[in-house]
């Protein structure tokens, strides 16, 4: 069984989606410490051929609370109104925004505070569209010692769900040893996603931006191919 197991993030970009559709089982932390600096409740989007940062406010609160203890904002709601005013004025002219936005909207106006059930909603919205299959699962429903560290952690979590093979993206092939994981019979591979160059409208192609980014401008199919294909195993 195939495994992988990411932090929950906002709108993530298209290789989220690629190592998801890899994998038998995703998994995703929720305790875990929330940072400001990764990308748990903010992305990118196009705004005048430039890469703009859009956040999911949240309430001030201790920066050592796990992800599933911080909540929304406020004034959350009046923020949703003006993210996705953003977002319709920057790709109304996109050739795949009606059924891109429609989406978004049914995400934005999700009836929840907690943050990690916000994302948690949205990726499984996003795995639907994309018809990703994989079972999704939290890691606090796996009984696993979350004090450990590292491969040390990611270990316990294969062991404890019966997994063969983990899969993880390329940003940890220097954190990660084959031949620890050997040791525990899983076989250990890295995704580096190729992240294609597709039309946004008539500009330089500007990268690493939010999964919304590659929605706008490609076709059901399209995104289905850069999904299952765009990207090699080392």
């Amino acid at each position: 069984m195939r495994i992988a197991i990411m932090q929950p993030y906002f709108l993530p970009y298209l290789g989220y989606f690629q190592l998801m559709n890899l994998v038998d089982v995703f998994v995703i932390y929720d305790e875990i410490q929330y940072t400001k600096k990764g990308w748990i409740n903010r992305n990118r989007i196009l705004v005048n051929n430039d890469a703009q940062t859009i956040t999911l406010p949240l309430k001030k609160d201790s920066d050592y609370l796990n992800i599933k203890d911080r909540i929304l904002a406020d004034h959350w709601p009046k923020e949703r109104k003006k993210l996705l005013a953003k977002i319709y004025n920057c790709y109304k002219k996109a050739p795949e925004f009606d059924k891109t936005y429609d989406l978004l909207e049914s995400i934005f106006e999700y009836d929840e505070q907690n943050l990690f059930k916000f994302i948690q909603f949205s990726l499984k919205q996003l795995m639907s569209h994309f018809n990703i299959t994989t079972s999704l699962v939290v890691s606090s429903d796996i009984s696993f010692d979350n004090k450990l560290k590292s491969s040390d952690k990611v270990l316990a979590i294969c062991r404890a769900s019966e997994a063969t093979h983990y899969i993880n993206p390329i940003g940890g092939l220097e954190l990660y040893d084959k031949k620890q994981f050997e040791a525990q019979d899983v076989k250990l591979n890295f995704l580096r996603s190729n992240l294609s160059i597709y039309p946004q409208f008539e500009n330089e192609f500007v990268p690493g931006l939010s999964v919304v980014d590659a929605m706008m401008f490609n076709s059901p199919q399209e995104l289905s191919n850069l999904i299952q294909n765009d990207f090699e195993l080392v």
